[in-house]
This record gives C-alpha cells, structure tokens and sequence, in this order.
C-alpha cells in the first residue's frame, strides 16, 4: 500500500468526524429526506424495493427421483412441464384425501 494514501486514511478530516449513536438516532430516514432533495417522484424510484416481490406461499426446491420415462413424457409436452407435474402430484394427493 503507498505510504502517503495509509497515512491520508488514518486520521479523519475535522469537518467529516465518525458518526456516534447520537448522531444516528438524530439522522432522518431516507423517506423523508430524498423528497426534498430530489422531489417525490424520483425519491419514490429511488425507494422501491429492488428485485421480484416476495411470494406469500413460495415453493420448496426439493431433490425428487422420476424415473427418466416420466420425466421424457414431461418433456416432451414442452415448457412448463414441471408445474404439469406439479398440477398432477396436487390433484393426486387431493384425490386421495392426503391434503384438502
């Protein structure tokens, strides 16, 4: 590491000090200080939680052996072969009294 950049790093600038527990407790949260920075339609971008929402009821990775002939069949109905196999397990066990 270059001397004078370790040497820069260890002491902090007088108008930047560390924050303590007070000064997080005053701090403002985002929602009420990106309005006023950048207006409320981009603070409302800017806040939207990222990615694809969470599900209510997810589904379970579970490690299954099929034999390969079902498996084919599956397959060879095209895409969306596992939520065939899915409705087919779901209407069994119904069918059969082992879920309601």
């Amino acid at each position: 590491m270059n001397k004078h950049i370790k040497e820069s790093n260890e002491h902090a600038p007088d108008d930047n000090p560390e924050w303590g527990d007070a000064d997080f407790a005053r701090a403002r949260p985002a929602a009420e200080v990106l309005p006023e920075l950048y207006g409320e339609e981009r603070a409302q971008e800017l806040l939207r939680p990222r990615g694809r929402p969470k599900l209510e009821n997810p589904k379970l990775p579970v490690k299954l052996r099929i034999d390969p002939d079902v498996v084919h069949a599956y397959k060879a109905q095209g895409d969306g072969w596992q939520t065939r196999m899915n409705a087919a397990l779901r209407h069994y066990a119904m069918s059969h009294g082992l879920m309601s």
